[in-house]
């Protein structure tokens, strides 16, 4: 059985940063991500003896940090925000290569079916000023799936050179945006950098434990293994009373696979 690199989203188990790295060591994962759009992980608030310390203490623990979110939750489509958000976002990257990881993920917003649109031209020329920022730094990029289908996708980021902006594949957007999520791995296969484990119910903004859902895992798996993909697979669960039981359950259920 091929082993994998699984990993779980920090804040998923809603125990604060350090608390959440020591209860990922507990339960044997290889490595997480982490939000750093706010709060005490955020780049303003990491100094540079404070960056260091945090990487060894993942260092200490055996952990590998997977990769950083920096989604503030505004996407990339303004262009009234997009100064402002570009140069967060650059931030963000300076601090992935801080930390040690190369991947930085994040939503770039909803991205609309025509090419023509203002809002797709104020998407590509955001994104690919910082893919390439995070390109030059040996960060990747990662735009995470979800409100429309890889294909659509795969035609927004060809359009960016040099292909520097990666995808962070997330099966369980796909699906609950009613999605085929082997398509889209199908469609995503050259961008994919990084995918979260997540489950959630076919064409319906619910998020379900892994195995309870419209993602077929067996299949998915194997797909993300016939393209050539061996990173995290980073369990995210943002929903449910028992987040610790759901993930050491989601655990469970990626060894087994």
């Amino acid at each position: 059985m091929k082993k994998r690199k699984v990993g779980v989203f920090i804040e998923s188990f809603r125990l604060g940063v350090k608390g959440g790295i020591l209860k990922a060591k507990e339960l044997g994962v290889d490595g997480f991500q982490v939000y750093v759009t706010g709060g005490e992980m955020a780049p303003e608030a990491l100094s540079a003896s404070g960056r260091a310390a945090f990487r060894k203490f993942v260092a200490d623990e055996g952990l590998v940090l997977s990769a950083l979110c920096a989604d503030y939750g505004r996407g990339f489509l303004d262009p009234a925000k997009n100064d402002e958000t570009i140069a967060m976002t650059k931030a963000c990257l300076d601090l992935a290569v801080d930390l040690g990881t190369n991947v930085v993920t994040s939503h770039i917003g909803t991205l609309p079916p025509d090419k023509k649109d203002p809002k797709w031209k104020a998407g590509l020329q955001a994104i690919t000023e910082v893919a390439k920022y995070g390109a030059s730094k040996g960060v990747w990029f990662a735009s995470e799936t979800g409100p429309e289908s890889g294909a659509h996708l795969q035609r927004f980021l060809d359009q960016i050179p040099g292909r520097v902006c990666k995808v962070n594949f997330d099966p369980a957007n796909l699906a609950m945006y009613g999605f085929d999520h082997l398509s889209g791995v199908r469609a995503l296969k050259d961008y994919i950098v990084h995918t979260h484990a997540k489950d959630g119910l076919k064409g319906a903004m619910k998020e379900v434990p892994l195995g309870d859902g419209a993602v077929d895992f067996p299949k998915y798996l194997a797909l993300l293994d016939e393209i050539g993909y061996d990173g995290f697979l980073t369990i995210e669960r943002e929903v449910g009373d028992d987040p610790v039981g759901d993930i050491t359950k989601a655990i469970r259920f990626l060894r087994a696979l």
